[in-house]
């Protein structure tokens, strides 16, 4: 089995985790910036994680033959504080040359109030203004259906924006559906606490089916499982799925949606696949 786990906070993992993933198959992971577990201090050091997650990152991941990419942001969190937001939204383009990084991301909201909903907006007009795919965060809990349907329809009432260039993350049963009708990549998160197990997963693609659909374990420094995505698949095959689908939704899926950045290297054997899409 070979599969892609496009939201993995690797920074918060230990090296035994890429060997793990390794050896379950992972020949790619995507980490985008995320919350460190506190508000940070300043601009600067979401400089230094910037360059963390471009530069040691795909280091320590080559180790162990799995590829690394990267998505900047400051996080919805953290989109409250419009003063620096507008500090690090300029650090952001002098690190988007860099060869691991993908577009911008996890942006998105957290309550769903107005500031956070502005540092949304300048993140997206940052990635349309340097042509960069965008990868989505939507809120937890309780403000899961209000904020994703605040994202989405915003995103939708902006003829510059192609859906097919985003990646909306965390979606749930209430959400998912709403997500896929305005033509966007879909994302099921497999954290046990705030997001969706392999087994509700499955129960969503068994009724919406594969397209544009992806899973991924958002790892990170909570509880959480960076084999997840192997913990779907078993899920999967006890469920009887043929390894086709199995297949399109952990390793094709995912090179369709990042192989549309040339950045992206689409894993062997994928190549001819993807192009044809």
């Amino acid at each position: 089995m070979r599969y892609i786990d496009l939201h993995a906070h690797m920074i918060s993992r230990t090296t035994d985790d890429y060997h793990r993933m390794a050896l379950t198959g992972c020949v790619a992971v995507t980490e985008p910036a995320f919350w460190s577990g506190r508000d940070r201090l300043g601009a600067q050091a979401f400089a230094d994680y910037f360059d963390h997650i471009t530069t040691f990152e795909p280091a320590r991941a080559a180790q162990y033959g799995v590829a690394h990419y990267a998505w900047l942001c400051l996080n919805p969190k953290e989109g409250e504080d419009r003063e620096l937001a507008r500090q690090v939204l300029a650090l952001i383009p002098e690190y988007l040359s860099r060869p691991t990084v993908l577009g911008i991301g996890e942006i998105g909201l957290n309550r769903v109030t107005r500031n956070e909903l502005a540092t949304f907006l300048d993140h997206v007009e940052l990635a349309l203004e340097h042509d960069q795919m965008i990868h989505i965060h939507t809120p937890h809990l309780e403000d899961k259906y209000k904020g994703t349907r605040v994202i989405v329809e915003t995103l939708a009432k902006d003829a510059r924006i192609d859906p097919a260039r985003v990646m909306v993350d965390h979606a749930e049963e209430h959400t998912v559906e709403m997500i896929l009708d305005h033509g966007f990549w879909t994302g099921f998160t497999l954290y046990p606490r705030t997001k969706a197990s392999p087994a509700r997963a499955v129960d969503m693609i068994e009724m919406y089916g594969p397209e544009r659909l992806c899973v991924a374990s958002a790892c990170d420094w909570g509880p959480s499982d960076s084999l997840a995505v192997p913990e779907f698949v078993l899920e999967a095959r006890r469920r009887g799925h043929d390894e086709a689908l199995i297949d399109r939704i952990v390793l094709d899926n995912p090179a369709r949606f990042l192989g549309q950045s040339p950045k992206f290297v689409v894993p062997h054997g994928l190549r001819e696949k993807v192009a044809a899409d």
